[in-house]
């Protein structure tokens, strides 16, 4: 029973795999295309960010606030 159980647990989980990934579109069987091209223009300059480093975090904490008027 139990392995029964498992094949048909594995048998599920591969046809949602083939699902998923569109294997199964030549059926008709395929998920909906997910895109948003709206919020792709919304972004403000995303080659301007960079990842800071633990040292200069916490020298930006410490250095005094600027108005930035």
């Amino acid at each position: 029973m139990l392995r029964l159980l498992v094949l048909i647990l594995v048998l599920l989980n591969s046809l949602y795999f083939a699902w998923s990934h569109g294997m199964l579109a030549g059926l008709g069987l395929a998920p909906e295309q997910q895109t948003e091209p709206q919020r792709l223009q919304q972004q403000l300059s995303p080659e301007e960010l960079r990842l800071l480093s633990p040292q200069e975090v916490q020298r930006l904490d410490q250095a005094p606030a600027s108005s930035h008027d």
